[in-house]
């Protein structure tokens, strides 16, 4: 009987990125991926991170988390200058962004249909649409 690597389907998806497995990005990708899909802040990282005694700098955590949107492996939402949340779900899908909480949810990309798109301008192709809908809980 043979065992299996700890961590292999984390470092397996880190390789199938073309992206080195250091002890970092291993660390970080697990705490990211050996779950359900969530969307997090470098700063929640960063403190997850902590927590799981995985020494790691908050910079170091930023370039990780940028690395892994390059790769493909994960989707940066912007919902306001300065505030990014980093979703582990990169399927086509929207979201809701509770202002008050700082919550964000999924909404499944075939929940909203988006018509009539502008042309692209000559040399551009659109490469996604990205929606946010801002809620505030009642009574805020």
């Amino acid at each position: 009987m043979t065992a299996t690597r700890p961590f292999k389907r984390v470092l397996d998806r880190l390789q199938g990125a073309g992206l080195r497995p250091t002890r970092q990005r291993l660390g970080l990708a697990r705490l990211l991926f050996e779950g359900c899909d969530r969307h997090v802040t470098a700063e929640q990282l960063h403190g997850e991170a902590l927590s799981a005694d995985l020494r790691v700098s908050l910079a170091t955590v930023y370039n990780t988390l940028n690395q892994f949107t390059d790769a493909g492996l994960l989707r940066e939402v912007v919902v306001e200058a300065g505030k990014s949340y980093f979703d582990t779900n990169t399927s086509d899908h929207h979201h809701f962004f509770l202002e008050n909480t700082g919550r964000l949810e999924d909404i499944p990309g075939d929940h909203l249909a988006i018509r009539n798109l502008p042309a692209a301008p000559a040399g551009t192709r659109i490469a996604r649409v990205d929606v946010i809908v801002r809620l505030v809980e009642d009574g805020e």
